[in-house]
């Protein structure tokens, strides 16, 4: 990032490499990154916070267990800007310069990867919920609650925690002079795995299982036109995956350069050495943790409940977390856990679909 001198956090150099293999690649972008991270970490920090509330509030008024993993990805998305934006690229790099305790740099860097981890693998049973509850529906009803999805999400966060352990032993790609080693390989292969090609290939396969179930709901959708209000469910159903699709499909976007970047200094040429390199991997860094200040917008731009429960805290209406007052809740109707960001629409099609009280009392004379 910054053109500091390159060594180690040891100071140490390999004997066995030419000079002009221990000169250090110049960093183009200079105080750019520092700059982006700063903003980036100012913004995305009191979004994620009021996205935490207002998820908050929606998971306590309609005991869904979709705001509860929509909460977890949110929480997980703090963690990693606290670990790897703030203590990583701006306390460690650009304010101490990585001159701090080797044991306290490997820390660091477990519990940036363990951040990362729960970040990305939260989204994984917010994808499952939503396949199951689109496709098997009656089994969705029956398995997802509130309490399974805390311990579903409590198994995650473990998991991911223990996944950050090995990656006390991640080499410094910026600063690390000598060629990648076999144990740098394997732990460069094992993060690809982890944060891209194994959740990218879960989201993949599920997606598009739930795009072919919405196409099969399409087609049969006008021969059920004659039922009434049921016929606008769908047009919810396909609002709520479209929000899905798209934390899902940002993610590998913005995921996507970061992972090439890796792979191409391990077996092409490494950041220390080319500076295109190092561009590369700077701006593919800064793609990536973007990914952790968009779901506010996506969630703004699809879901009217958020924005409402979003309006209500930046108006302190209601109380910061919980209402002092909630209306009676209504027994929803069979599908509403398909369709529970929009469940506001639920009233409207209870009433839609109860017929007339005068015609169900008359009665043949």
């Amino acid at each position: 990032m910054i053109d500091w001198p390159n060594v180690t956090a040891s100071g140490r150099q390999e004997p066995d490499l030419q000079p002009e293999e221990l000169q250090k690649s110049k960093c183009v972008l200079g105080f750019i990154p520092i700059i982006y991270y700063s903003v980036l970490l100012c913004v995305g920090v009191p979004v994620n916070i009021l996205t935490a509330v207002a998820l908050s509030k929606l998971a306590w008024r309609t005991k869904k267990a979709l705001y509860h993993y929509l909460l977890a990805v949110t929480a997980s998305d703090i963690l990693s800007q606290l670990f790897i934006i703030f203590v990583g690229f701006l306390l460690e790099t650009a304010v101490f310069h990585r001159d701090v305790p080797v044991f306290l740099l490997h820390s660091v860097s477990a519990a940036e990867f363990a951040a990362n981890h729960a970040s990305i693998w939260s989204t994984v049973p917010l994808t499952v919920d939503r396949y199951v509850a689109l496709c098997h529906p009656l089994l969705h009803r029956q398995i997802s609650y509130p309490a399974r999805a805390r311990k579903i999400i409590a198994v995650v966060l473990v998991l991911s925690l223990a996944s950050g352990v090995p990656f006390f032993w991640w080499s410094d790609m910026w600063r690390n002079s000598h060629p990648p080693t076999e144990l740098d390989a394997l732990l460069i292969w094992t993060h690809v795995t982890i944060i891209y090609f194994l959740p990218c290939s879960i989201f993949l396969v599920l997606n598009s299982l739930i795009i072919h179930k919405l196409r099969v709901r399409q087609r049969q959708q006008p021969g059920q036109e004659e039922r009434g209000p049921k016929s606008r469910h769908p047009q919810r159903l396909g609002k709520t995956t479209a929000m899905l699709l798209a934390i899902t499909s940002v993610f590998s976007v913005l995921w996507a350069p970061r992972t090439v970047v890796v792979i191409y200094h391990l077996y092409v040429s490494s950041v220390h050495r080319d500076w295109r390199v190092h561009l590369a991997y700077d701006l593919s860094n800064m793609l990536a943790m973007l990914n952790t200040a968009v779901n506010f917008f996506l969630y703004c731009f699809v879901s009217k409940p958020f924005r409402s429960a979003v309006r209500d805290i930046m108006l302190l209406r209601g109380g910061l977390l919980y209402p002092c007052c909630t209306p009676p809740q209504q027994q929803p109707p069979t599908n509403a856990s398909i369709s529970s960001l929009y469940s506001g629409n639920n009233k409207r099609s209870q009433r839609d679909s109860i017929p007339s009280s005068p015609r169900r009392a008359r009665k043949p004379s």
